[in-house]
């Protein structure tokens, strides 16, 4: 996650969303939190400086409070037995009456300033214990907390903000009340003011957020995800002001969850998944009017959801990626057939189409030149002809057709991928050849599987995504270089763990590096039975590895392996991706949603598939469907991938589950001797009424074991 690099100061312009209370002076633009796809020059959260040089106004002396936790706890329980709430109601009217007040109760050491990124002065532990105590005592108590809280965003804001004032927005924020819908216009005044904070303030509650536990840390998420929810789709709209007047509610708590995902992203591992992030309440609005806005208004003041992409859902980024790509096709095919009208041509069918006509004999060569070939049209829609075969295309050859190919690119013996067997993942071959544009065929592979919604058994690491997404849009400059990214030993632990293991053994060495390893800043490969040697830095055979340098020569080298050393095949492979799956929609994505799009889920649930199958001529309650089940539920994970390839032409789990595939179940009037039938193309699986469970499982193994070409009955 990033934060924008302002290239002009925003302190003189006024915020369109300005609070609507009296006297608050100062509000600035709500600052860009996630990525801009406008700005090019971005720099990582972590750049940004501890401290930046702005006039820092003075700390106001706070008040002297001495209760400790063991005080407060001992109150409680004195208010439980007794009833009388007093010392409990005047702790909490007290504390939240301003922000010097929750300070003076909060902060670890009142003399002390505590400005620093790295740790917020607050008693995380007394301020847990008082919000958990809070929502079981008195009602009058509770409101006395609101009420407070209302009087601090009263206040006259004069000048920048106080490191004690950050503080109190961090405090107020983890606020369980605000979990309840009653409390939502206070909520969404504490929201609008910490989105209005500026970008230096904005990094130290970022960094200082990290140190929240993880149940808290989610509950926060959680909270502000619900806030969204539930002001988009009301149960009771009249609990809410009219969405008219509050237009501000929803920028403001997206900022701010904004704000989380880039705390979040600054640990490994993160605090929470990056799906903790996403609201499925999104998936039912309408996508494409966010995504054009945001493609016509970039991130200006207009709002949409598409600038923060971290809350947008997998399937939802797949719905917009997939009409995206729909309209793709149609304006390319439109653009054909009026080109041949207007040369009066007589149009046919067949120009609306990526037509793929392939032997099986020769499928890479085949491939190859038909892609090459008619590059122009790769964004038509995809239709494959196996050449000598019956079989119609609509919808089964493709994916057969990507299933074969992929295969036998990917063996070992055609030489263009290392499979490491201890990651279970290929990498690119760091042989280097004349032409390179087999990588190429298989990056447009990859393009046309996303274009096609198609899923691939394909086995990258995740830094290879990482990869293609570095930059996310091609760039115009030719010369620019593609496919580079930062990289790190953990990078490398997912593709080469062994020799991983050995550099970072290396980092932790605590005896003399140079004599005991009589390493250079020079590396070696072998590549067709001889042996090469590469230079990490200019006369880097010179240079000997120490313990002070040992550091880059480990960055180096993982440099070196996973982006010098494979360039030009990577950069072929970036081209053909992007030459079919050009889009904007790309920037929406993280690295892991690409491999999801791509490859789907290896995981297998086939009690989900069971539970979403439709049936054509059967009833889920009758034994041959009955003898289905049983037999499949109790196969071994390879035979289920079996009959999921028998089925639909592909053993992955596309992006929504097994309910996206529509999973078909049809009776076939055949005789039981016949084999099972399956029409790709629908997914569907033609099923006689076998006899009994053992004809039934011997007949279905015999089937989708025997499952490669295609002919028509």
């Amino acid at each position: 996650t990033t934060i924008n690099q302002k290239k002009e100061g925003i302190g003189n312009r006024n915020s369109p969303t300005q609070l609507v209370i009296p006297n608050i002076k100062n509000v600035r633009d709500l600052p860009p939190i996630c990525l801009d796809v406008r700005q090019k020059q971005r720099i990582s959260i972590d750049t940004l400086p501890q401290e930046q040089k702005a006039p820092v106004p003075p700390e106001p002396s706070l008040p002297i409070r001495t209760k400790t936790v063991k005080d407060f706890q001992d109150d409680v329980e004195k208010a439980k037995s007794s009833g009388d709430w007093k010392a409990v109601h005047d702790f909490y009217s007290t504390t939240f009456d301003s922000f010097l007040e929750i300070n003076a109760a909060f902060k670890k050491d009142t003399s002390s300033p505590f400005n620093t990124i790295e740790d917020s002065g607050i008693n995380a532990k007394f301020v847990n214990v008082v919000y958990d105590a809070l929502l079981n005592t008195p009602q009058d108590v509770q409101k006395s907390v609101l009420k407070g809280i209302i009087n601090g965003l009263l206040q006259e804001w004069k000048g920048p903000r106080t490191k004690d004032d950050l503080r109190a927005y961090c405090i107020l924020l983890q606020n369980p009340q605000f979990s309840n819908t009653s409390t939502y216009v206070i909520y969404a005044h504490l929201l609008r003011q910490i989105a209005a904070l500026t970008e230096a303030d904005h990094h130290f509650l970022v960094h200082w957020s990290k140190k929240i536990s993880q149940k808290r840390f989610k509950q926060l998420v959680d909270r502000l995800l619900q806030f969204i929810s539930l002001r988009l789709f009301p149960a009771k709209p009249e609990e809410f002001p009219p969405m008219v007047k509050c237009t501000w509610w929803i920028p403001s708590a997206t900022k701010v969850l904004a704000l989380f995902n880039a705390s979040n992203s600054l640990i490994s591992p993160p605090i929470i998944s990056y799906t903790d992030f996403y609201n499925s309440t999104l998936d039912h609005i309408d996508l494409m009017e966010e995504y054009h806005n945001w493609q016509c208004y970039g991130n200006s003041h207009r709002f949409s959801f598409c600038q923060y992409p971290f809350i947008i859902s997998i399937a939802a980024k797949k719905v917009i990626i997939q009409r995206d790509s729909e309209q793709q096709m149609i304006s390319i095919a439109r653009q054909s057939l009026v080109d041949k009208v207007s040369r009066r041509q007589k149009p046919d069918m067949n120009m609306l189409f990526l037509n793929v006509k392939v032997r099986r004999t020769h499928l890479v060569s085949d491939s190859l030149d038909e892609l090459a070939r008619k590059r122009a049209d790769l964004k038509k829609k995809l239709k494959v002809t196996f050449v000598g075969e019956a079989g119609l295309d609509m919808g089964g050859l493709t994916k057969e057709w990507f299933l074969l190919l992929i295969r036998q690119i990917f063996h070992p013996d055609y030489g263009m991928f290392t499979y490491h067997k201890d990651s279970h993942c290929h990498w690119f071959s760091s042989f280097k050849c004349d032409n390179y544009s087999e990588f190429r065929l298989v990056g447009a592979l990859m393009g046309l599987a996303v274009y096609n919604s198609i899923t691939l058994d394909i086995r990258f690491p995740p830094c290879c995504y990482k990869k293609l997404l570095s930059p996310p849009i091609v760039p115009c400059d030719h010369n620019t270089l593609v496919g580079i990214c930062d990289v790190t030993l953990d990078d490398l632990f997912q593709i080469m763990p062994e020799l991983a293991h050995g550099l970072s053994e290396l980092l932790s060495y605590e005896g003399n590096v140079e004599e005991d390893f009589y390493s250079t800043f020079q590396v070696f490969q072998e590549e067709f039975g001889v042996i090469k040697s590469y230079n990490l830095k200019p006369n880097g055979d010179k240079i000997p590895v120490t313990n002070q340098n040992r550091k880059e020569y480990v960055q180096l080298y993982v440099d070196f392996l996973l982006n010098k050393s494979i360039y030009k095949q990577f950069a072929a492979f970036y081209y053909g991706f992007h030459s079919v799956c050009a889009s904007y929609a790309l920037l929406l994505l993280r690295p892991e949603e690409v491999e999801i799009l791509v490859c789907g889920s290896p995981e297998l649930d086939m009690s989900a598939l069971q539970r979403s199958t439709q049936y054509e001529g059967y009833q889920k309650t009758d034994l041959t469907i009955r003898y289905f089940w049983d037999v499949v539920l109790g196969f071994s994970l390879d035979l289920q991938k079996k009959l999921l390839h028998f089925a639909t032409g592909s053993d992955r789990v596309p992006v929504g589950g097994m309910a996206d595939l529509n999973f078909k179940i049809s009776k076939s009037d055949t005789s039981t001797n016949w084999l099972p039938v399956a029409h790709t193309c629908f997914n569907q699986l033609c099923l006689p009424p076998y006899k009994n469970k053992k004809e039934l499982k011997q007949k279905l193994i015999i089937g989708i074991s025997n499952a490669e070409g295609f002919g028509l009955e």
